[in-house]
C-alpha cells in the first residue's frame, strides 16, 4: 500500500443540451460558492422566506392560496412527497401515462398501496383530457387527477390549462408534474386550479440538481393537515413548511445552504427576466432547432400540436448507431445530448433549456450533429 497523494478530480467543461441538467450561469455558479451558513442561522431564514415567496411567483401561485417552497432533493421527492401527503391506501389515483414519468408516477402510487387508474398514450401522443374527464366520471370518488405538464422523455406537453379549467368545481386533486415545465413554458398554478405540482432545480430554471421546488393549492393545504400524518418524515409538507415558513422556526433538516444560494439566483435571474420573456426566449430556441432538424430530414417523436420547445425527441434514422452518436459528440465536441429511457423508441433528446434556450447554442449543437452524422454510417457499420 501506497503513500501517494489522492489527485483532485478534473472535470472538463460540457455543454449539456440533454434531457437536463442544463448549464448555469456565472453568476449561479457563483451563488453556489458562497460561505456556508448554518441550517439554524438567523440569517438563512430571511433567506428562506424571500425564496419560498420567488418560487411562488415562477408557479404564478397567488399569495395567500397554500404553501409553495423547495424540498432540499431532487425531482423525484417533490412527486413522491405529494403522493405521500394526499393519497391513502385504497385511494383511486387516476393517472396520466404517456411516457417514463407517468411510469413512475403510477410506481410511486402503487407503492402507497393506492388504486391506480392508468390512462394511457403512445409515445410522442398526450394523454387527452377527454379521456382523462371519462376516467373521472368512471371513477367519482377519486382523490387524485396526476398528469405530466411536460414529458421530459418524449418532448409532449400535456394541456394543463384546460384540464384544469374542467376539474374546477371536482372535489379530486390536481397534480402536476412541472419538472421541465417550470421556467420554460407557461404554468399558472392558481389561474388553472393545479392542487400540487412538482419541479426540479436543474432544467430551465438553470441551477445545479438538488431542489424540487412544491406548490400546493390551499385546499390541498388543508386537506393534508386534516389528515393521519403521511407515511414519510422528510418528505411530510407540513414539517417543511413548520421549518422553511413557520416563524421560529421548527428544526427539521440540515439544509444544503449553497443549493439554497444557488437556487435563489437562479430564480432571481428568471423574475428579472420576465417570465414571458423567459417563455419566449425557449419558444425561439425551441422552435429554431425543431425547423433545423426537419431540414435534415429528421423525424421529431411528439405529435406537432403537442411539442414542448424545451425538450426535443429526434427518432434515430434506422441504420445509425444512436448511443455511438451520442458518444462522439460528447467525447469529440464536448456536448451531451440525451438517449431514450427503458420502453421508448430509439431517439435523441436534445435539450435548450435555462441558460442554454437561445439560437447561438442551438447552433453549436447541430454543427456538431452534422460532423458526427457524417461518420454515423461508419459508426453503424463498426
Amino acid at each position: 500500500m501506497t503513500n501517494s497523494p489522492i489527485e483532485a478530480i478534473n472535470v472538463e467543461p460540457r455543454l449539456l443540451c440533454g434531457p437536463g441538467p442544463a448549464n448555469i450561469s456565472p453568476d449561479v455558479l457563483a451563488a453556489l460558492s458562497k460561505p456556508l451558513l448554518g441550517h439554524l442561522d438567523p440569517d438563512m431564514f430571511e433567506i428562506l422566506t424571500e425564496l419560498a415567496a420567488m418560487t411562488a411567483r415562477v408557479y404564478q401561485r397567488d399569495e395567500g392560496d397554500g404553501v409553495t417552497l423547495p424540498i432540499s432533493a431532487t425531482g423525484t421527492s417533490g412527486m413522491e412527497a405529494g403522493i405521500a401527503a394526499l393519497v391513502e391506501p385504497g385511494s383511486t389515483v387516476i393517472i396520466g401515462v404517456n411516457g417514463y414519468f407517468g411510469r413512475r408516477l403510477v410506481e410511486i402510487a402503487n407503492r402507497y398501496h393506492a388504486n391506480v387508474v392508468e390512462v394511457e398514450a403512445d409515445w410522442g401522443q398526450a394523454v387527452t383530457n377527454e379521456a382523462l374527464l371519462e376516467a373521472l366520471a368512471a371513477n367519482p370518488d377519486a382523490r387524485l387527477m396526476a398528469v405530466v405538464h411536460a414529458e421530459t422523455s418524449s418532448g409532449v406537453r400535456h394541456d394543463l390549462a384546460e384540464l384544469g379549467e374542467a376539474m374546477k368545481d371536482n372535489d379530486t386533486f390536481l397534480m402536476a408534474d412541472c419538472v421541465t415545465a417550470l421556467g420554460g413554458i407557461e404554468v399558472a398554478l392558481s389561474a388553472w386550479g393545479v392542487d400540487y405540482a412538482y419541479s426540479c432545480s436543474q432544467k430551465c430554471l438553470a441551477m445545479s440538481p438538488g431542489m424540487s421546488p412544491i406548490s400546493i393549492s390551499q385546499r390541498a393545504v388543508d386537506f393534508m393537515r386534516s389528515q393521519p400524518k403521511p407515511n414519510t418524515f422528510y418528505l411530510d409538507p407540513q414539517l417543511l413548511e413548520a421549518y422553511w415558513l413557520t416563524r421560529p422556526p421548527a428544526y427539521h433538516h440540515t439544509l444544503p445552504s449553497p443549493l439554497v444560494f444557488g437556487l435563489h439566483e437562479a430564480l432571481r435571474e428568471v423574475l428579472n427576466e420576465g417570465l414571458e420573456a423567459r417563455w419566449a426566449r425557449h419558444a425561439e430556441a425551441g422552435a429554431y432547432l425543431q425547423a433545423a432538424m426537419a431540414e435534415r430530414n429528421m423525424e421529431l417523436l411528439a405529435d406537432p400540436a403537442h411539442q414542448l420547445p424545451q425538450l426535443t425527441a429526434v427518432l434515430v434514422p434506422e441504420g445509425i448507431d444512436g448511443a455511438g452518436v451520442q458518444k462522439q459528440m460528447l467525447r469529440e465536441h464536448g456536448i451531451e445530448i440525451g438517449g431514450g429511457l427503458p420502453g421508448a423508441p430509439a431517439m435523441w433528446r436534445f435539450g435548450l433549456m435555462g441558460y442554454n434556450a437561445n439560437t447561438a447554442t442551438a447552433d453549436k449543437v447541430l454543427a456538431a450533429f452534422d460532423a458526427v452524422m457524417a461518420d454515423a454510417p461508419t459508426l453503424a457499420a463498426a
